[in-house]
């Protein structure tokens, strides 16, 4: 990372420390509208022209190691291949059959063998979904070859992270991530491993549980005894880009601090002050929030399974050294981060039970909760405004504090 953006984000991070109210132009924000967390419809709407259309995290390279190394990622439409070929590209497409629906692939995870055959028919593909042959050839008339293979989706590597899209019409994914990346370029993301992964299922609207992730207003009260004690949230510092990405810069309380957790660690080359002391936590829009330190990212994927329950994946992505297992004081590291999402679990799922209450008309948020209205205008445009009810839009009305 280049001095001058080191030295503007910090001279921001004191500068929200020392004021007193909103900038005079920042505008008064209108409520998010109550109906986008509890409308049908409009779920619906979101599933099909935000989740459906989006670029989406889908898998580390860790986990796709040998050629014929597979996922089974089930948070799309429908569960989607995600596999290394023979030819050593990693391709993604539809685990179904394009004859009559079964699935291909029935483990989760595993390797494939070198001709993948249909236990319906028998249909047979190969590690690239090229289909290879039907079986009772003598009852077709024609050869399904040309144009029967898997589906396939989008699928780029970032470094070792995965990442599809279901749309045919996807833009450009350096387009895409270009926003957020450019300040990453400094770190040797590429030698990061997945050192831990799990899932977490809770009660309440994937919007809800996002937005957590985008402020600091609620440490002093929901984090009281772990990161409140650690992170300054009055002098945060917000940072909106286009794509929708964001990041906010949580400075330590002290600065002589040091995560004693992580003493003792391997560290990236190339961290500086603002992963040391300013606990960066971006998140790539819609649904992906990684808080970069030194020893380590803690990444939270979040995906919606109905318009009442998400999915929280944590994923652990570390500077190890070789292909060993990870050093023993992780444990400790992933069980203080497990406790912290505990926190946030625990008081996501009450306020669902609140969200279909006459009490709620709306979200009013504030100057530093901004992130959260740049996310929902984000979405919208993902959606394409004019397919939003009206109702229901939330105006661009903080573009110019889009950096």
């Amino acid at each position: 990372m280049d001095p001058k953006t080191i030295a503007t984000w910090t001279a921001q991070v004191n500068a929200e420390r020392e004021r007193r109210e909103p900038p005079p132009h920042f505008p008064r924000l209108p409520d998010i509208p109550a109906a986008r967390y509890t409308d049908p419809a409009f779920f619906e709407l979101e599933i099909d022209r935000l989740w459906r259309r989006s670029w989406l995290y889908a898998a580390h390279t860790d986990q796709l190691r040998e050629p014929g190394d597979f996922i089974i990622w089930n948070f799309g439409s429908a569960p989607i291949i995600v596999m290394r070929g023979d030819d050593d590209e990693i391709r993604a497409f539809y685990n179904t059959c394009r004859h009559r629906g079964a699935p291909v692939l029935r483990e989760p995870a595993g390797r494939a063998p070198a001709t993948l055959v249909c236990g319906y028919h028998g249909w047979s593909y190969d590690r690239a979904g090229r289909l290879l042959a039907v079986s009772e050839p003598r009852d077709w008339n024609t050869d399904h070859r040309p144009c029967k293979h898997l589906v396939e989706i989008a699928c780029e590597q970032f470094n070792n992270w995965l990442f599809v899209n279901e749309d045919p019409n996807a833009g450009a994914f350096n387009d895409y991530i270009e926003p957020i990346a450019r300040f990453w370029r400094h770190l040797p993301l590429d030698t990061l491993r997945l050192i831990h992964r799990e899932t977490k299922t809770v009660r309440a609207n994937v919007k809800v549980v996002i937005e957590n992730f985008l402020e600091a207003y609620h440490f002093n009260l929901l984090h009281a005894a772990t990161t409140h004690r650690i992170f300054d949230n009055r002098g945060t510092s917000i940072h909106l880009w286009e794509s929708g990405h964001s990041m906010m810069l949580s400075p330590n309380r002290r600065p002589d601090w040091v995560d004693p957790g992580t003493v003792g660690m391997p560290e990236m080359a190339g961290a500086t002050t603002i992963e040391r002391d300013y606990n960066p936590s971006y998140s790539v829009f819609p649904n992906l929030i990684l808080p970069i330190a030194p020893s380590g990212i803690p990444g939270v994927a979040i995906w919606p399974n109905s318009i009442d329950e998400t999915t929280l994946e944590i994923l652990w992505f570390a500077p190890e050294r070789g292909d060993g297992p990870r050093d023993p004081l992780w444990d400790e590291r992933i069980a203080n981060f497990d406790r912290i999402a505990e926190e946030d679990i625990e008081f996501s799922e009450p306020i669902q039970q609140t969200l279909n209450s006459r009490g709620f008309t709306g979200v009013p948020l504030s100057y530093q909760e901004r992130r959260i209205y740049h996310w929902h205008v984000s979405a919208d445009r993902a959606m394409e405004v004019d397919q939003v009810p009206e109702a229901l839009r939330v105006p661009p009305l903080i573009d110019d504090f889009v950096e």
